[in-house]
């Protein structure tokens, strides 16, 4: 297959919201209350709300950039690729790089809506969490039909107002919720409690694929708070290795056979070995752990539950087969310092030449799975043949995708800071 012929869809990609976007959508007690964004002396745009300042941290809005200006430190929206935050762009940025459609998570509220559960005003939070939903679904996603895979975000904090927004969402075409990691670690009821069943049956009721992105929880991988930024950023996977093991062994999939799973931005090649290691823990230790899988093994129970997804991983296309070539999907990250935009496709083609994956292969990785898994059907909206990257790059003819800066001078050290001084305005 040539690049050009590729569909591609990425299960995980990122959106900077924009400012304005809770305005009409609230009611009039909620609206000086509301999340605000708010130019700061210095130059930056940061997001308010409930006392808490967010900074629109420069990792998350790279695409575009020279990599010497990578960083984490805030930044504002001029120094943005307005493809970030403006949905208009973002298609055109999507044709430049050959992508048909995209699921996005959130940005500041957090991967899980972290920030809006911890509003003590409950009734507050829960008009945010449904405003900034509907503005998600109807605003971002339905303004280009077909291009996007709508996703909501969670009532975290009560798992029957949580199902009701599952329900309500799942009505308006949305089946794909984000979530934590570990709810433990954000003081809530583990797993392995029915604290959430109202929430699973939901999902299971309405074909929602719970989505599980790295870092969800708030805890990085930081092995010592003067450790370089490369440590987390090599560690990044193993916050969704321990999320697999917590919910594998859980009483979740036991007690809800057909609920899934997505395992967000948690690359794919550690999974043959994560296998093993479950096999082989059940083999050895069953017998007083007390877990029965009856007549299958726990590998068995992953690759029924689990969707996964890569952004440029060689090894587990290599060994895709060991994985389940029907719970792998491609994702880009844009516009994340981890996405290879605008030259994704080129990438991910070399990938699958080098390991001679047959085109079938590349079809249910690139798109098929994704559709299959998320209720999504593009072609509903347009014809398949004008999809591939080819076509969506003719359309996208003289959109500027040069790497340019957008840095003012303000963010000089931004790559010197500490994985200690990162953990405290990550989970501030």
């Amino acid at each position: 297959m040539k690049t050009e012929d590729m569909i591609m869809i990425s299960v995980d990609d990122h959106l900077v919201e924009p400012p304005g976007m809770f305005d009409g959508r609230l009611e009039a007690k909620f609206v000086d209350a509301a999340p605000k964004v708010v130019h700061t002396e210095t130059g930056d745009d940061v997001w308010t709300f409930s006392g808490e300042v967010i900074p629109n941290i420069g990792l998350n809005a790279v695409a575009g950039r020279p990599k010497d200006e990578y960083g984490v430190n805030p930044t504002s929206f001029e120094e943005m690729r307005p493809g970030c935050y403006d949905v208009d762009e973002r298609v055109k940025d999507m044709n430049a790089g050959g992508v048909l459609a995209c699921m996005c998570f959130p940005s500041f509220p957090a991967f899980s809506g972290r920030l809006f559960a911890a509003c003590e005003d409950k009734d507050l939070a829960l008009a945010v969490v449904r405003a900034y939903n509907d503005w998600h679904i109807d605003d971002w996603c339905g303004r280009h039909p077909g291009r996007f895979i709508p996703m909501a975000i969670p009532v975290m904090w009560d798992p029957q107002l949580a199902a009701a927004e599952v329900r309500r969402v799942a009505e308006k075409g949305c089946h794909s919720l984000t979530f934590t990691e570990n709810p433990a670690a954000l003081g809530y009821p583990s797993f392995h409690t029915p604290h959430w069943d109202p929430l699973w049956k939901a999902l299971v009721d309405t074909g929602t694929i719970l989505n599980i992105h790295l870092g969800s929880s708030g805890k990085l991988a930081v092995t010592a708070v003067d450790a370089p930024m490369d440590v987390m950023i090599t560690l990044q996977p193993m916050n969704i290795c321990m999320a697999a093991a917590d919910l594998v062994w859980s009483r979740v999939f036991r007690e809800y056979p057909t609920l899934r799973v997505a395992l967000s931005e948690g690359g794919t090649g550690w999974i043959p070995y994560f296998l093993d290691r479950l096999d082989r823990t059940y083999d050895m230790h069953h017998l007083w752990t007390g877990q029965d899988f009856g007549d299958r093994m726990p590998s068995d129970v992953f690759r029924q539950h689990f969707l996964t997804c890569f952004i440029a991983d060689p090894i587990g296309v290599a060994m895709r087969d060991e994985i389940g070539i029907d719970n792998i999907c491609w994702e880009q990250d844009y516009p994340h310092s981890d996405s290879s935009w605008p030259e994704a496709p080129e990438e991910l083609h070399r990938v699958a030449k080098k390991y001679k994956v047959p085109d079938a292969d590349i079809d249910k990785i690139t798109y098929e799975n994704a559709m299959r898994w998320y209720h999504f059907d593009p072609f509903a909206h347009r014809a398949k043949e004008m999809c591939t990257v080819g076509a969506l790059r003719a359309e996208a003819k003289g959109h500027d995708v040069s790497i340019r800066s957008m840095d003012q001078g303000r963010h000089a050290n931004a790559a010197k800071i500490s994985l200690g001084e990162l953990a405290a305005q990550t989970t501030a």
